[in-house]
């Protein structure tokens, strides 16, 4: 059975206060001849990977190779910088390497962020029975039409993105597990250096109230089979004591598929570091192309314009159009938000984009 993944909102321009329109599932019927010449994708993260797929598939024309990454792969996920079948392929992964540590704002010292992958684990018998697997990445468009796929040759085959192929497929990616924790920490001290990072809770009345996600479960989408797990985070905002718009940032590893209800009680509102006791979410995924310097700068150049009146103002709009465009129409990757959560929210919430649902309690956190 394939993962599911999470279905991203596709946002018009401009946002409305608390309407989210979801983008319709693509249907078009998958021709049977070549592919039409599309134009040249702007350099990134997915015109990066599209590039080393090709040249991946390249690669297994020479039969060493081709026996090296088809049993790195039945094994599970591999670092394509770790394979040393091919000297050509490894220059060129790592020069891909070093291009989406560039478009992800990420440094060296992150570590190698190019993997490959079996893209449906019923896959590996044919590969065991010898078939020669076809290279593809996931297309920047949830709902392209069409998934590009590469033979060994390099002329290119199209797959239909709902149904799983029979032959096959080898999924070049970013490894995002890796590349979330040090992309947010990033995020947090890149916020912080602009003055939109929280106050450290204090504990100084003896404890503060923060809000506890019991459960959490986010829509079935039906998105592509090629999509991996999700890798999601969180944006809580809230005027801090200050006065001032503050954000934390929280990571929520275990959330990977849709359709799925986690159990994590983990706290996601720390109240302590609020000047009111009201709060937003934004639940965010990183798809691979988030460029976390850009995501850090677009917030707080939005979020400083905006001053304490006096009385809470929700902080959801505000984030969603600091987002850059270019997010919402290519890989948007917003999932759904939560508006003014307080120190006695508690029972189900549904999102205000209809994508999930949080069932949450007030927790009392004591001193030790």
């Amino acid at each position: 059975m394939r993962p599911a993944r999470l279905r991203h909102l596709v946002l018009p321009a401009c946002i409305a206060a608390a309407t989210v329109l979801a983008a319709a599932p693509a249907t078009a019927q998958i021709p049977q001849q070549a592919a039409p010449a599309q134009a040249v994708a702007p350099a990134g993260v997915a015109s990066t990977l599209d590039t080393l797929a090709r040249q991946v598939a390249g690669s297994l024309t020479d039969p060493a190779a081709r026996r090296t990454l088809v049993s790195a792969v039945r094994s599970g996920p591999v670092d394509l910088s770790a394979l040393r079948a091919d000297s050509t392929l490894a220059g060129r992964v790592r020069t891909a390497d070093q291009a989406v540590h560039a478009a992800k704002g990420l440094p060296a010292s992150t570590g190698s962020l190019v993997r490959a992958r079996l893209a449906d684990d019923g896959m590996a018998a044919a590969l065991a029975a010898g078939a020669v697997p076809l290279v593809a990445t996931a297309p920047g468009d949830d709902d392209a039409a069409a998934i590009v796929a590469y033979e060994p040759d390099g002329r290119r085959v199209l797959l239909d993105p709902v149904r799983v192929p029979t032959r096959p497929v080898i999924v070049v990616e970013v490894d995002v597990a890796k590349a979330l924790p040090a992309g947010l920490d990033i995020l947090r001290d890149a916020l912080a250096q602009r003055g939109v990072a929280p106050a450290a809770a204090s504990l100084a009345s003896g404890g503060y109230w923060a809000t506890k996600v019991n459960a959490v479960r986010l829509s079935d989408d039906q998105e592509p089979w090629i999509k991996g797990a999700a890798e999601i985070y969180s944006i809580v905002s809230g005027f801090g004591l200050d006065g001032h718009p503050k954000v934390d940032v929280v990571q929520m590893p275990y959330l990977d598929h849709d359709g799925t209800t986690y159990y994590p009680n983990q706290l996601l509102v720390h109240f302590s570091a609020y000047k009111y006791n009201l709060a937003d979410v934004v639940m965010m995924e990183d798809d691979g192309d988030t460029n976390y310097q850009q995501l850090a700068q677009a917030i707080a150049a939005v979020l400083l314009t905006i001053a304490d009146v006096g009385a809470y103002i929700p902080l959801v709009d505000a984030i969603l159009s600091a987002i850059p465009t270019s997010w919402w129409t290519d890989d948007p990757d917003f999932v759904d938000a939560w508006y003014t959560l307080s120190t006695g929210s508690s029972g189900h919430l549904n999102g205000a984009g209809a994508h999930g649902w949080l069932e949450v309690s007030p927790y009392w956190v004591a001193p030790l």
